[in-house]
């Protein structure tokens, strides 16, 4: 009886009738459950340097029960539309953003009610919990006072106030070129957290649009203007179109009798077991992957101090097209290793994303070579853009029938399609894309060529 609590002894030796006045005389034992909790679902990292994305649409509502997984909103970046899936099992009590609203990374997203714990602030709590234990360890005559950590952007530390802050939120200041001197912490100590960060850029961001909202107002009036921001695939191509006009171009034209392949077309059309839609394009762009095996600075690249030129061994083909959202560039992978047959089923894939704009960040990246089709508006010849890391891209035009002369001199009717190509000229010479385009002409203009890559 040595090894029993004293509390049980007593209990053990009382009679029935004082057991409960001694259990009411006693200090209380009680056990609980973990009763839900509300927390934050923060919009994580979906890579890529994207800093912040556009709500396009919710799948769930207040009051929605959700499972780990399940579809929570979809989000479109400069880059790619991506869903957004939910880390807890739990009820829907807030959503942070309405339709077209821009979200920050980090940011909440939802509120919830789970019994699951909140990792993240935990998290970032139990890191500066270790930080702080480390930094004790090492200098444990300062315990009083915890040591803080310079800013190393401080040119004289001794000077200024030292920032308390984690490694993590000293690198996303320094991502966005903000001076955490300016940002108020609300951590412990004055601490400064990740969501002080994030809350700093979205005030800041909220004040330049009010400042050009007013200004805005005062030069023009209330009602002669209306004010988008850019987001979405126009801010990519802001910053694409940007870099590319740093580039040297020049442009080599000429006309491609399709005649032949219009009439391969229209029988390949009549054959039944033929499940896929044969537009020009997937000939196109099967020419265009042929002529780059015999000229492979076309499908290269240059480094950003052009000191280095890659080459590319896959052939990953963007394919310009417009979008509700804007100018898109999806790449279909591999034209080196598929047929016109493969080709034209992943065209008739992107062209089907296309529509809803939901392309994945693989469609939209990885691309070597690009190929632009004006002729769908009607165009007939363009000096396309470069897309910087690329080195070279082409444009055709629309079909036109038009008289020409056969080789007897006689006037006969050819259909003909205008191409134009761009090219780096730091890298490439203009016989070398002369003779890109004469090979993928060659092959257009004799579809036997093309199936026999010569």
């Amino acid at each position: 009886m040595s090894q029993i609590p004293v509390f049980f002894t007593r209990i053990f030796n009382l009679k029935r009738k004082n057991l409960f006045q001694e259990l009411k005389n006693s200090r209380t034992i009680f056990t609980s459950f973990i009763f839900n909790k509300q927390v934050q679902f923060n919009l994580s990292d979906i890579g890529e340097g994207i800093r912040e994305v556009v709500v396009k649409e919710w799948f769930i509502k207040i009051g929605d029960k959700v499972s780990q997984f399940d579809n929570i909103c979809e989000v479109q970046s400069d880059k790619a539309s991506v869903t957004i899936t939910s880390r807890y099992d739990g009820v829907i009590t807030k959503l942070h953003y309405q339709i077209d609203d821009i979200a920050l990374v980090g940011q909440p997203l939802i509120d919830l009610e789970t019994s699951e714990k909140a990792d993240e602030n935990e998290a970032e709590g139990k890191c500066t919990k270790a930080e702080n234990a480390s930094v004790q360890r090492i200098e444990p005559e300062k315990l009083q006072s915890p040591p803080l950590l310079q800013d190393s952007n401080s040119s004289d530390s001794s000077d200024k106030n030292a920032i308390l802050c984690l490694p993590s939120v000293r690198r996303l200041a320094k991502e966005n070129n903000i001076d955490l001197a300016e940002v108020k912490g609300n951590g412990k100590q004055g601490r400064i957290l990740k969501q002080d960060v994030l809350k700093y850029m979205e005030d800041y961001r909220s004040a330049e649009k009010t400042s050009i909202s007013s200004e805005t107002k005062t030069a023009f009036g209330n009602d002669d203007i209306k004010i988008e921001p850019i987001t979405g695939f126009q801010k990519a191509m802001v910053k694409t179109m940007t870099e590319a006009l740093k580039i040297p171009h020049f442009i080599y034209s000429d006309e491609i009798k399709i005649t032949k392949l219009s009439t391969l077309r229209k029988e390949l059309k009549a054959v039944r077991e033929l499940d896929v839609k044969l537009t020009f394009m997937p000939f196109f762009i099967k020419a265009a992957s042929n002529a780059l095996q015999k000229y492979p600075i076309i499908n290269s690249s240059i480094d950003e101090k052009c000191q280095n030129i890659i080459y590319r061994r896959n052939h990953n083909i963007g394919v310009a097209m417009h979008t509700n959202q804007g100018l898109a560039v999806p790449v279909i992978k591999n034209v080196n290793n598929l047929t016109i047959l493969d080709v034209a089923r992943e065209l008739n894939r992107i062209i089907q994303t296309g529509k809803s704009g939901s392309f994945s960040i693989s469609d939209l990246s990885g691309a070597t070579f690009t190929i632009s089709n004006i002729g769908v508006v009607g165009g007939t010849y363009t000096k396309p853009v470069i897309l910087p890391p690329q080195v070279a891209i082409i444009a055709i035009g629309a079909t036109q029938i038009l008289p020409r002369f056969d080789q007897e001199g006689n006037i006969i009717k050819e259909e003909i399609i205008n191409i134009s190509g761009a090219a780096d000229h730091r890298v490439i010479d203009g016989v070398s894309m002369a003779s890109f385009i004469e090979t993928l002409k060659k092959q257009i203009e004799n579809p036997n060529l093309l199936f026999l890559n010569l």
